[in-house]
């Protein structure tokens, strides 16, 4: 066994109401209690100031944007100093009129901004409208060092790219964090709603294995109508559907929440675990990157995957 270095993470399961400062009380609060159970590195849900607002589209809604940094940033910068603690914490971000981003801010536990990260992947799915509020994030895949371990950051539908995990994972990362909201349309839920559910584990579990690094993803729970600034979506709404969860380098879920309950998950990640998973399956090792240049296309046409006189050698 190779030398073990250890830290913890705690990972914040909520459910938010209609007030954005409560929302942002409780985050706060919920902080504090998880760096009191041990977490050196705490990390908040998707947008976790508000009710998931992109189940419409609303001009008015940008008016919940802010610059980073600027007020939740001091915020949690306090409050990572007071509980000498990391924070990763996703924001909507205001980075010039008219140009916003869903970002993901890593602190350090002096309270400095250690990683700014933009959400690569934009989704446009029937109450995720994410295009019509969210630029296109532009500052590529990041690894960031932390007292405890160098760690990245991707957002939600980032989640299903193993390209995103491969690449931060390529930096350097040790564990990749997933600020996350994502849930059931009511009506499908009862036929498709446990497929859904198994098939974002079992990615995410994945990029696990494929890096050979620990995977924390952290979803928000409750049922929502993108309640905001006094207004709401029409129909059913989302029911999102927690299960925030650790993944350790062999793909093994290590902690779990539940899908129906505000909870704290406590996990253990040893960085001498990720030395010895990849000295077994050198996965890394065995990469023919002499060979991944299609990997950039859109997608390759049938009538060129093989050689016009059909001799494959």
């Amino acid at each position: 066994m190779t030398n073990s270095r250890k830290f913890y993470v705690g990972l914040v399961q909520m459910r938010m109401g209609t007030d954005p400062e409560a929302n942002f009380a409780t985050a706060v609060e919920r902080i504090r209690e998880a760096a009191r159970l041990g977490a050196n590195v705490v990390c908040l849900p998707e947008l976790f100031r508000t009710q998931y607002f992109c189940q419409r589209e609303d001009l008015r809604l940008f008016d919940l944007a802010e610059p980073i940094p600027g007020p939740s940033t001091a915020r949690l910068s306090e409050v990572a100093r007071e509980s000498r603690v990391a924070i990763i914490a996703s924001l909507f971000e205001r980075r010039a009129p008219g140009l916003y981003h869903n970002t993901a801010v890593t602190l350090n536990a002096d309270g400095a901004i250690a990683g700014v990260y933009r959400k690569m992947h934009i989704p446009d799915d029937p109450l995720f409208y994410e295009k019509y509020y969210f630029a296109p994030g532009d500052l590529g895949f990041q690894a960031v060092d932390l007292a405890f371990g160098r760690l990245g950051t991707l957002v939600c539908w980032d989640q299903w790219y193993p390209e995103a995990a491969r690449l931060t994972a390529l930096q350097g990362a040790e564990a990749l964090f997933y600020p996350t909201a994502i849930g059931w349309h009511p009506a499908e839920k009862a036929e498709f709603g446990a497929a859904q559910v198994e098939a974002w584990q079992t990615i995410q579990r994945s990029h696990a294995i494929a890096n050979g690094v620990y995977v924390a993803s952290v979803n928000r729970v409750g049922l929502e109508h993108g309640d905001v600034l006094g207004n709401r979506a029409t129909g059913a709404g989302i029911e999102f559907w927690g299960g925030s969860f650790l993944a350790d380098p062999f793909g093994r879920v290590i902690a779990k929440a539940s899908h129906d309950a505000e909870e704290i998950v406590i996990g253990e990640i040893d960085l001498g675990l990720i030395e010895e998973t990849r000295r077994n399956w050198p996965f890394l090792r065995d990469r023919r990157i002499d060979a991944y240049e299609p990997i950039t296309k859109r997608f390759l046409d049938p009538v060129h995957a093989w050689p016009a006189d059909g001799d494959s050698k």
